[in-house]
């Protein structure tokens, strides 16, 4: 960290420019503060104005070491990012079927370019043709390369990846300057990093804080003149500065820069602060069922062996069914029977007289047929059918134990066999189950501590959407969802004075992402979907939402903390510097001196000096966040309170006494 402050410095100075510290009213106040002491000192030339005047000077620099360092990382991020820029030349695909080389840097929305393996996408588009392994490593970090396809919910690709296989054609979705990369470096880097509703409306606050103490200082004088106990404007600029909140005033920007940045380290890229500041208000969660809150693919979860079959049996016909089926659900099979039955995993290549039967739309089983022996494996009407055809009865308790397992929202594979000379037969049934992922009930826990409501968004029905949400511990769900569905479920929410967030990766997604208040679109998804959203993830991790919502809401908890112990800081203040100044003439005032500090040109010194000092301490807890807990309002407010308030009101207590007994000891001011 001290490196960073160190390397940060000369940003720090370069800030110094009024017409950049115009932006932060309260160190702006403080910057023209210390020009006056700055003008006064050299007139005068006493050595506790310059100390008051280089103290002065220093809170305004530390004040910019904070933006400076968040802004720092930021820029370390983008340097990562402009490696992905290259000076790229495109082949353009015109009108008539040639190509014509052309510098990226020309390409305009619409055009057409042709991408083969080695060579790097030119720019933003979409896939319109053909499909090709690409090297996204530059943007998501990723080392391992994504499949580009036209058409269907995988077809964008981004200005600066390389193709590694194959040959595609790309329409060129964005204007040289708008690419994502540059919409990245911009973001990262701060500048185009507006300031949001809620740290404006605190910007306002600010301002008229130091309004009014600037009107309280500047009546002082004539109180001084008149009580006899006139005050230097030295001294009055110097209790000005430690009555206004400099602390949040100096660390508020910091706080929202570095809020973005920690989105950024996890591969999140937000559109504007605005959108995680929204994420920290959000109550409702959207998310999809599959690969957000189940693992994607369903998994044989159990064998239930039928019709007199022992489960040995059956364990052995449905992982030789399944050497061949190299679907999630068939290899799930197999591990199953691996694990729970003790078989010894074969491979298809084993059985060299085995002549194994794909699964088909049409006949919806697959098997293997063995010298004297056939399987089957497959949907429960499909086999059973087959079995009859066969001259066999399947038992009423196959039928019962497949409906069980259905209205459990499960999914029934049938197993059955035929040997030489026999009727066909059922051995059996198979239990495959979307598997919820592991610890998702207890994170939806935390979000109903936190009031935050969860939907699962899927399109199965009612009854399979039931069992799982029941699962997992979600709050409700939407089944058999349309995109007009999820519109209108948004709709209903925000009526209700609620903000939303959810996640999408297809064109049909777009329009729930554009009107949710926190629309995270996924990398991989489509184009029309990453304009929509106003947050991306480049990981495509549905799950990230719920780490999305938690690192909004510690953006808001510590601007509220700070905010606190930059109050209370100020009001501790006050038993350092008022005694100072009157307690000479009225006498009362000095049991207000609490701290019993040596002399009043002491006191005012060490006051702001603390002033200074504290504000790099809070630096690394600005950027780092404070620590978030899921839990209530009432819960985090009292903590708020108990730790940042009362903490505000002793630090300075401590820390003013302790620079007191050093400053004491320099002649002229102890």
């Amino acid at each position: 960290m001290l490196h960073t402050l160190l390397t940060s410095l000369p940003d720090a100075f370069r800030k110094l420019d009024p017409r950049v510290m115009v932006r932060t009213p309260v160190m702006f106040v403080v910057e023209v503060g210390a020009v006056f002491c700055t003008v006064l000192t050299i007139r005068d030339g006493s050595g506790f104005g310059w100390a008051i005047t280089g103290w002065l000077w220093l809170t305004v620099v530390f004040a910019n070491l904070a933006e400076a360092v968040a802004e720092g990382r930021g820029r370390a991020q983008a340097a990562t990012l402009r490696k992905a820029k290259t000076d790229t030349l495109a082949r353009r695909l015109e009108a008539d079927g040639g190509l014509v080389p052309v510098p990226a840097t020309d390409l305009r929305v619409g055009d057409r370019v042709v991408v083969e393996a080695g060579e790097v996408i030119p720019g933003d588009g979409d896939v319109v043709e053909g499909i090709a392994s690409v090297d996204e490593s530059a943007i998501t970090g990723e080392s391992a390369p994504v499949i580009r396809e036209s058409g269907g919910d995988r077809c964008s690709v981004t200005g600066g990846t390389k193709v590694l296989s194959d040959r595609i054609v790309v329409r060129i979705t964005t204007n040289p300057g708008e690419s994502f990369i540059d919409r990245m470096i911009a973001l990262v880097e701060g500048a185009s990093r507006q300031k949001t509703p809620n740290e404006i409306a605190l910007n306002i606050l600010l301002a008229s804080l130091t309004i009014v103490f600037l009107a309280a200082t500047v009546s002082l004088k004539p109180l001084a003149i008149y009580s006899g106990a006139d005050q230097s404007i030295l001294v009055l600029v110097a209790l000005l500065v430690c009555l206004i909140p400099t602390t949040i005033g100096a660390l508020l920007s910091a706080i929202g820069i570095a809020g973005m940045d920690r989105l950024v380290q996890h591969n999140v890229l937000a559109m504007s602060g605005r959108a995680v500041e929204a994420a920290g208000d959000v109550n409702t969660l959207l998310l999809d069922k599959t690969g957000t809150i189940t693992l994607g693919n369903r998994e044989a979860a159990e064998l239930i062996p039928a019709d007199g079959a022992g489960v040995a049996v059956l364990a052995d016909a449905a992982q030789l069914a399944s050497l061949a089926d190299e679907t999630p659900e068939g290899r799930s099979v197999v591990v199953l029977a691996k694990r729970e039955h003790g078989l010894r995993e074969r491979s298809a290549g084993e059985l060299t007289d085995a002549q194994f039967v794909p699964f088909t739309a049409q006949t919806r089983m697959s098997g293997v047929d063995l010298p004297g022996r056939e399987i089957r494996k497959g949907a429960a009407s499909a086999v059973t059918a087959w079995v009859r055809e066969g001259g066999g009865r399947p038992s009423p308790e196959v039928g019962t134990t497949v409906d069980a397992i259905s209205s459990a929202g499960g999914t029934p594979l049938v197993v059955a066999e035929r040997t030489a000379g026999a009727v066909p037969r059922v051995l059996g049934v198979i239990h495959l189950k979307d598997v919820v992922k592991e610890g998702m009930r207890e994170r939806f826990e935390e979000m109903r501590r936190m009031g935050i409501r969860t939907v699962m968004i899927t399109g199965d029905n009612p009854l399979t959407a039931r069992a799982i949400a029941e699962e997992a511990g979600v709050d409700d769900f939407l089944a058999e969802a349309t995109p007009e569905d999820k519109m209108a479920l948004i709709k209903r929410e925000q009526e209700g004075g609620r903000l939303v967030a959810m996640t999408g990766d297809g064109t049909n997604d777009a329009p729930a992402l554009a009107q949710a208040d926190v629309g995270v679109a996924m990398n991989t998804g489509t184009s029309s979907a990453k304009e929509a959203g106003n947050m991306v993830d480049l990981d495509s991790n549905p799950t990230k939402l719920i780490e999305i919502v938690e690192i909004g809401k510690q953006l808001l908890i510590t601007r509220g903390a700070l905010t606190t112990f930059s109050i209370a800081n100020d009001v501790a203040k006050y038993f350092a510097i008022i005694p100072a100044m009157f307690a000479g003439v009225y006498g009362g005032l000095d049991a207000l001196n609490v701290m019993r500090l040596s002399s009043p040109e002491s006191a005012i010194l060490s006051a702001v000096v603390f002033n200074a000092l504290i504000i790099v301490a809070l630096i690394p807890l600005a950027l780092r966040g404070v620590k978030y807990t899921p839990s209530s309002a009432s819960v985090m407010l009292r903590r708020n309170l108990t730790v940042y308030g009362l903490g505000g009101l002793v630090a300075p207590f401590l820390g003013i006494k302790l620079i007191d007994l050093l400053v004491s000891t320099i002649p002229g001011i102890g």
